[in-house]
């Protein structure tokens, strides 16, 4: 075939993979439990007859022996990507829709893990990795390989003895000659490391940040056991630790849902390690009365963020806490969203949790 044709078929599928990544992660964003069909509207339009019409004659090209390897990448990212769509558009509006919406993303993530670690082949796709004012090629570039005694980029560690799996966000940029700061991001309830920490990767490569993504011990995080995933915790970060340059005053700790809910119980029990903790869309447990009572972390800067419109955790219920930890003395910021129900945070980590975390320098405990 030729190369000026594989290339221009290339790029067109790419352009629209890229429009296609946009458009779903504003939809899973801004995604309302209630309102599932005008979501899935939102995807049909979005994707229109892509998979159908212009997915297979690309599959079916014979790329140029340089692109090969490329074209084997986006062939098996197109498949998960087809597999997360399908999986969203299929799922029925009620209560199980969110089984569908766990396979869409899990399905999306693969295809994710795919793009992420050939990106060199798709120029173009990259820029879903970079800020929306700062295209993928004004990025801080990355290091020889063979300059480092330690892997960067995406990682994913399997679970030990001490520890359940976790994902390993390091940015391709990363030198032990420097400090780096470190973020700890929690799953929500039935997710994963694997998946949560893409909601990260974007704003942490581009401002120079590592992300611990763990996987919880069970199906969701232990809050009526905080003691077992709080060891499994600590052993990653302490693993990680010994691995890379890890800024120990600029650690920062946020959690999704019931990830949410477990940044209150790791980050109060914890709170030497912390520079700022902000739990998202979550509930403070009853399991944290003990060290509210003792006034454990007082010092710790907390960042409440939830939706008006959460169905999970009622918006009421969280006023209520958070008037409980204002009257005890803790350092507590609380952005309430209007707009908001119970969704994924890429939107919410680049533009309300990372500036809050930047806003606080070091761990006030130092």
């Amino acid at each position: 075939m030729q190369r000026e044709e594989y290339a221009a078929a290339a790029h067109r599928i790419e352009t629209h993979v890229l429009r296609f990544l946009r458009a779903f992660e504003d939809i899973q964003d801004t995604l309302h439990f209630g309102k599932i069909p005008a979501a899935q509207a939102r995807l049909r339009d979005a994707l229109g007859d892509f998979f159908d019409h212009d997915v297979p004659p690309f599959v079916a090209l014979a790329p140029p022996p340089d692109r090969a390897a490329g074209h084997t990448a986006m062939t098996a990212a197109l498949t998960h990507m087809q597999n997360a769509s399908r999986a969203f558009l299929d799922g029925k509006a009620g209560p199980t829709f969110g089984s569908a919406f766990v396979a869409s993303r899990f399905s999306l993530c693969r295809g994710l893990d795919v793009l992420y670690a050939e990106r060199a082949h798709f120029p173009t796709v990259s820029d879903y990795w970079a800020p929306r004012d700062a295209p993928a090629h004004e990025l801080l570039p990355d290091r020889p390989a063979d300059d480092l005694t330690v892997d960067v980029g995406m990682l994913h560690r399997p679970a030990g003895d001490a520890h359940a799996e976790y994902s390993l966000y390091v940015p391709e940029s990363y030198t032990p000659d420097r400090e780096w700061p470190l973020i700890v991001c929690l799953h929500g309830g039935y997710g994963r490391g694997d998946d949560y920490i893409w909601t990260w990767l974007r704003p942490a490569r581009s401002r120079g940040y590592i992300v611990l993504s763990p996987k919880s011990r069970g199906p969701t995080w232990s809050v009526l056991r905080p003691p077992v995933d709080i060891a499994s915790i600590r052993t990653m970060f302490d693993t990680v630790c010994t691995e890379y340059a890890i800024d120990r005053g600029r650690v920062y700790l946020s959690g999704l849902s019931d990830g949410g809910t477990f940044t209150y119980l790791l980050g109060l029990d914890q709170a030497d390690l912390f520079a700022g903790i902000a739990p998202i869309a979550g509930e403070l447990s009853p399991a944290a009365d003990g060290m509210l009572r003792q006034k454990q972390g007082l010092q710790l800067p907390i960042h409440v963020v939830h939706g008006v419109h959460d169905f999970i955790f009622p918006v009421t219920s969280v006023r209520s806490s958070n008037e409980l930890l204002q009257h005890i003395g803790y350092r507590l910021t609380y952005t309430e969203l209007p707009d908001w129900s119970h969704s994924l945070t890429h939107t919410i980590n680049e533009t309300l949790v990372l500036p809050w975390f930047e806003s606080l320098g070091g761990n006030p405990a130092d």
